[in-house]
């Protein structure tokens, strides 16, 4: 479901009976009400109380409007922030773990990589751009009406290499520290956990160095051509433009290395906030 394209149909309907309302009912109700009111006139206690009554009772929106124009401005406010300050979305898979977990709640900056327009998708501001480390949400190259998040692993010009699960960056190898082993409690298992540093950000992944992990990719793809696959792993050249992004649980996210770049029209933003977790609160906070 897209709820920008709900929401934007939902600000017009409202904002024209809104507009509707203003300059066209609320006077109407208005004059019948003076009309009304003046019939009224005897000069007593009694009158004045009986023309406020009347007066009420006749100015007040009928509840169609009440349920359109009177909804406009919390509409709009909610579009607005939605669609350029920050928008919330619900972790769906472990591909992210152990940065995120099934089930977090999170918030995306709409700011940070340049102000687009809700809906069209057109950059009209460009402000920054996403680096390598930074957490990134954005539309699945296959099937734009599907979001996904994965962390950006290399930009264009950037060549990565993968081979038997450990990645390079322009011929240097990043570096990993172990850090023992992470409990999934929604699998009930146990997976080694390393420490690694992409661009300025440091951060957790789950891989297992000591077991080759076949890569292939799913379809062909744009610039296919820039990436050589081996059995035990590939090499691309990352294009102009374009994103190579990973999950942080390495060997349990379908991500660049089998559909391909994530091309800069697709960035929905930057997630930056954990608001929520039902299952477990303590995790509310900020991540990198």
């Amino acid at each position: 479901m897209n709820f920008g394209l709900i929401l934007f149909i939902l600000s017009v309907i409202t904002f024209v009976a809104w507009l509707g309302d203003k300059f066209v009912f609320a006077p109407a109700r208005r004059a019948k009400a003076d009309a009304a009111v003046a019939r009224l006139a005897r000069g007593d206690e009694s009158e004045r109380k009986q023309q406020a009554e009347v007066r009420s009772r006749l100015e007040r929106q009928p509840w169609y409007l009440e349920y359109t124009a009177g909804l406009f401005p919390v509409i709009i406010a909610v579009f607005c922030l939605r669609s350029f300050v920050a928008e919330p979305f619900k972790i769906p898979t472990g591909s992210m773990i152990p940065t995120l977990l099934v089930g977090d709640l999170i918030l995306v900056n709409k700011f940070s990589y340049g102000v687009r327009l809700p809906v069209i998708h057109t950059k009209i501001l460009d402000v920054g751009s996403p680096q390598r480390g930074d957490t990134m949400v954005f539309r699945y190259p296959k099937d734009p009406s599907v979001d996904y998040i994965k962390r950006v692993v290399a930009i264009g010009g950037d060549k990565v290499e993968i081979e038997g699960n450990r990645l390079s960056i322009n011929g240097k190898p990043v570096e990993l520290k172990p850090l023992g082993e992470f409990f999934d409690s929604e699998r009930l298992s146990y997976s080694k956990q390393y420490s690694e540093v992409l661009g300025t950000t440091e951060h957790k992944i789950l891989t297992d160095l000591e077991k080759s992990f076949p890569i292939a990719p799913m379809e062909p793809y744009a610039y296919r051509e820039n990436c050589n696959y081996t059995r035990t792993g590939l090499s691309c050249t990352v294009p102009a433009g374009h994103f190579f992004v990973m999950g942080d649980n390495r060997e349990n996210s379908l991500d660049s290395r089998f559909w391909g770049f994530v091309p800069e029209a697709n960035i929905v933003g930057r997630a930056f906030f954990i608001w929520m977790n039902l299952s477990a609160p303590s995790r509310i906070g900020s991540f990198r």
